[in-house]
């Protein structure tokens, strides 16, 4: 039925989000987690500025092992994502024309 339907890579894909820290190590996956996958593209999240940075860095070697566990090309490239940060648009702590509270939030 995988066959017929052509699922192979939509079920190592499902796979890829259950193992994430299989995956990617349990330090990396303690701190990340693969939020979309679609057309190649991974979309990772972190919960820090600090692991969004380490992550861009490591991207190269994680498209590779991967692919090495969902078959070559399946992930082509990954954009990693930092923590969502508060909107301070609005409310008592807000000034027009500021600058903002210049923090990484992590």
């Amino acid at each position: 039925l995988v066959d017929d339907h052509g699922w192979q890579v939509d079920l190592r894909v499902a796979s890829m989000f259950a193992r994430w820290a299989e995956l990617v190590g349990a330090e990396v996956g303690a701190h990340s987690r693969a939020e979309s996958f679609a057309d190649g593209k991974l979309v990772v999240r972190t919960d820090s500025t600090a692991w969004a940075t380490q992550l861009r860095l490591l991207a190269p070697a994680l498209v590779r092992r991967l692919n090495d566990d969902l078959g070559h090309g399946t992930v082509v490239v990954i954009e990693v994502l930092g923590p969502h940060a508060p909107s301070w648009k609005h409310g008592m702590r807000s000034v027009r024309d500021g600058r903002g509270p210049r923090d990484t939030y992590g």
